[in-house]
């Protein structure tokens, strides 16, 4: 049995960005609310943190803010992934010296590479860091997918504590559980998926949502975990509308717009991702004015 990095909510933190710069003070924020809803982890620098627009300078300057003011309340988990192996490795290795306590990564986009070469790429870059890996099974964005085979084979290596699963494919994740166990925990990828997977045996969440909500997605965790299941459906119904909003476009654009309604940050993100069209921009504050005069946010 291999245990949890974390278990419950931790947030897929957003970068913050004001004239092109990373906005600190608004970071900062944002790490605390993380602290002060009891996340064991925060995820830094992965999809949601557009880790893959960031300079190297600003990569190592995240990550050691982020380190900075967690301190020894809540875990770093570093987005290190990359299609290339040796510059996974590199960055994984960047990660641990910044003093990350885990890395997530991505399975490797665009090459579109084997199962075969899953495993071989992920052995890599265990044998070159010490930290515990967490996979990142997310098919929609980089077009290759995890089996369960796959999983079970890596879950062997000791490093590998889990995987992130964005895929939407419960029978991949019923399988998985099947074949592995308690040897490779399982997280959600997706906000409104988190109590199904829960339910199959999963973690926690990786969580977008928790930008805005982060003691909402705990209390949704905790419940799961409780196997309290008919308050944790509850729960996720009266936000379900919410957590849908912020994946009206590609993520992170919809949730920095509403942490702008907010008044967390600037909506700003970096090319080639833009702002919210016009017609997603008024369906997006029209929730949550509807959220916020609930009470609810």
């Amino acid at each position: 049995m291999k245990t949890p990095v974390f278990t419950g909510s931790s947030a897929a933190i957003v970068t913050p960005f004001k004239n092109g710069r990373i906005d600190y003070e608004s970071f900062e924020n944002l790490l605390r609310d993380q602290i002060e809803a009891g996340s064991e982890a925060v995820t830094v620098c992965g999809t949601t943190g557009e880790g893959a627009t960031l300079t190297p300078d600003e990569y190592v300057s995240v990550l050691k803010f982020a380190k900075d003011t967690l301190g020894t309340k809540s875990k770093v988990i570093a987005g290190s992934g990359t299609n290339n192996t040796a510059t996974a490795i590199e960055k994984s290795k960047i990660a641990q010296d910044c003093g990350a306590d885990a890395l997530l990564i991505v399975t490797p986009y665009y090459n579109k590479t084997t199962q075969a070469g899953l495993i071989s790429h992920y052995y890599e870059i265990s044998r070159a860091v010490d930290l515990p890996i967490i996979l990142y099974n997310v098919p929609s964005r980089t077009g290759v997918s995890f089996s369960a085979d796959t999983y079970k084979t890596l879950s062997e290596i000791e490093s590998i504590n889990g995987v992130k699963e964005a895929s939407g494919n419960f029978d991949l994740i019923a399988k998985t559980r099947i074949l592995c166990g308690d040897n490779l925990n399982v997280w959600s990828g997706n906000d409104n998926e988190t109590l199904e997977i829960m339910a199959l045996g999963g973690r926690g969440v990786i969580s977008v949502a928790a930008n805005l909500i982060p003691k909402v997605m705990m209390d949704l965790t905790d419940l799961c975990d409780d196997c309290e299941y008919d308050m944790a459906r509850e729960l996720m119904f009266k936000y379900y509308e919410l957590m849908s909003a912020m994946f009206v476009e590609v993520n992170p654009i919809p949730i920095k717009a509403i942490l702008y309604l907010a008044g967390k940050c600037a909506p700003d993100t970096r090319l080639p991702l833009v702002g919210l069209g016009s017609q997603n921009e008024a369906k997006v504050r029209k929730i949550f004015e509807k959220y916020k005069s609930m009470g609810l946010i």
